[in-house]
């Protein structure tokens, strides 16, 4: 007969304790329903004001924009490359890209300054330079990567570079 009463106990306290759960979650949604419509209230007031200080839509658009439009003319796109190319300097472009082969001699890579073994490359003539250094080569001594392994030097950046290293190697 005690484990009855124990039972009877905890059902009653089991009871009390979900009533009260009810209770309060019915207060917390009660409560929540009352603030929201405060809320509301609030910027439904904030809006009136703007609207009667003259505030439009016009004074909130952003300070400028993005146009990924495509230039109106080519003209204008080839004035920016050709101001782009001449701009293009040499030496540094052979200090970011070329450096690394051209000074150790890396895969066969004539070194800059060394004049022997740039004088019969030189004498193919400037657009064959041009040709390996941009499209790559692979010959007896060793080879060349197409851009010198960096494509996103433009085909101007690579002949910049050739004309400072073929300079430097006179």
């Amino acid at each position: 007969m005690a484990s009855n009463m124990t039972d009877q106990q905890f059902t009653k306290g089991f009871s009390i304790f979900l009533g009260l759960g009810i209770v309060l979650t019915l207060f917390l949604i009660l409560l929540g329903n009352i603030n929201a419509g405060t809320i509301t209230e609030r910027i439904r007031a904030e809006r009136n004001e703007m609207a009667a200080s003259g505030l439009t839509m016009q004074h909130l658009q952003p300070a400028g924009q993005l146009n990924l439009a495509e230039p109106d003319s080519t003209a204008e796109s080839t004035q920016v490359a050709t101001a782009a190319s001449v701009t293009v300097d040499g030496a540094q472009v052979y200090q970011l890209a070329c450096m690394a082969c051209h000074t150790a001699g890396v895969a066969g890579a004539p070194k800059l300054g060394d004049t022997e073994a740039w004088s019969a490359r030189v004498t193919q003539g400037a657009e064959a330079l041009y040709t390996h250094a941009i499209s790559g080569f692979q010959g007896s001594a060793g080879m060349m990567p197409p851009k010198g392994g960096n494509l996103a030097l433009s085909d101007d950046e690579v002949k910049a570079a050739v004309d400072y290293i073929v300079a430097q190697s006179q």
